[in-house]
C-alpha cells in the first residue's frame, strides 16, 4: 500500500514592502490566543509593517494565565503581569492598540459568543488583513498547534466569512454601528508546512522579534536557547540564508469573488 504524498502549496517569497503594495495594507488586526504567540509567530513582519507605516492592532483572546514556571503565582497575578509583558512586547514591534478578551487559558473554544467578538474586533478595526493562528494542527511541529491556538485559529476563519461580511450574522452589531464588512487577505502563522504558501523577508527586524520576545520573561526558562531557536528557525524559513518568517496567505475577498461557491 502505497504512502500518502504530502502536497506543498509553491511558496511565494515577499519583502514587507512588497507585501504591503500587493496586498493594499495599511491596517492589519492580529488575533492570537495568549500573549507572547504573535511574538513567536509574526513579530518581525508587524515591525517591518509597523515600520512601513501600517497600523497594527492586537487582540489577545487571553490574558495567559495558565502559562508560566512559578507554582506560587496565582492565576490572576499571571494574567496581570503576562498583559503587562505584552504590551511592553508591543511597543517594541510597533503595535499601536492591545485589545484583551476574557476566555480562559487552555480552555478556547470557537463559540457562538468568541466568534461574535471577533466580529465586533474586526467590524472595529476594518483591517486590510486579518493576521491569526493556523486552525490546522501541524504534525511537525505539535508545539505550533496549542489547542488554543487551533481554536483562535478557527473562530477567525469563522468570523472571517461568512460572519463579518453578513449583515443578518450579529445583529445587534449594525445596530451599534458596526456595519459589514469584506474581509480580504487572511495571514495564518503557524501553519503546517504543506499550507506554508508565503515567506516574508523580515532581515533587520530579527532582534526587534528577539527584543519583543524577551519581554515576555515569565515563558523562558532558557532566554538563551529560546533566542538561538528562533533565529535558527528564521534561518530555515528563509530560502538564501537570510531570515524569514511563514505563512499560510489565504485571499477571502478580491474582484474575483463570488457569493457562494
Amino acid at each position: 500500500m502505497r504512502a500518502p504524498v504530502t502536497r506543498h502549496a509553491p511558496v511565494r517569497e515577499s519583502t514587507p514592502a512588497e507585501l504591503i503594495d500587493q496586498l493594499g495594507i495599511r491596517r492589519v488586526l492580529a488575533f492570537a490566543a495568549h500573549p507572547d504567540d504573535v511574538d513567536f509567530g509574526a513579530s518581525a513582519t508587524l515591525a517591518a509593517l509597523s515600520d512601513h507605516g501600517v497600523e497594527v492592532t492586537l487582540c489577545l483572546l487571553t490574558a495567559g494565565d495558565a502559562g508560566g514556571f512559578d507554582p506560587a503565582r496565582s492565576p490572576e497575578e499571571t494574567a496581570r503581569i503576562r498583559a503587562e509583558e505584552q504590551r511592553a512586547a508591543a511597543e517594541v514591534v510597533g503595535i499601536s492598540e492591545v485589545v484583551l478578551l476574557t476566555e480562559r487559558d487552555g480552555f478556547v473554544a470557537p463559540t457562538y459568543e468568541l466568534i461574535g467578538e471577533v466580529v465586533r474586533q474586526m467590524r472595529r478595526v476594518r483591517p486590510d488583513v486579518v493576521l491569526s493562528s493556523h486552525p490546522e494542527r501541524a504534525w511537525d511541529r505539535l508545539q505550533k498547534s496549542h489547542p488554543d491556538h487551533l481554536a483562535c485559529g478557527e473562530a477567525v476563519v469563522r468570523a472571517a466569512y461568512p460572519a463579518v461580511e453578513n449583515p443578518f450574522a450579529y445583529p445587534e452589531l449594525t445596530g451599534q454601528g458596526l456595519e459589514a464588512f469584506k474581509v480580504r487577505h487572511l495571514l495564518l502563522m503557524g501553519a503546517p508546512a504543506e499550507r506554508v504558501n508565503l515567506t516574508v523577508d523580515v532581515g533587520g527586524f530579527e532582534q526587534r522579534k528577539l527584543e519583543a520576545l524577551d519581554r515576555h520573561f515569565t515563558q523562558h526558562r532558557d532566554a538563551e536557547r529560546m533566542r538561538g531557536f528562533v533565529l535558527d528557525q528564521l534561518r530555515t524559513t528563509h530560502a538564501s540564508g537570510g531570515y524569514a518568517e511563514a505563512f499560510h496567505h489565504v485571499v477571502v475577498n478580491d474582484e474575483d469573488t463570488i457569493s457562494g461557491f
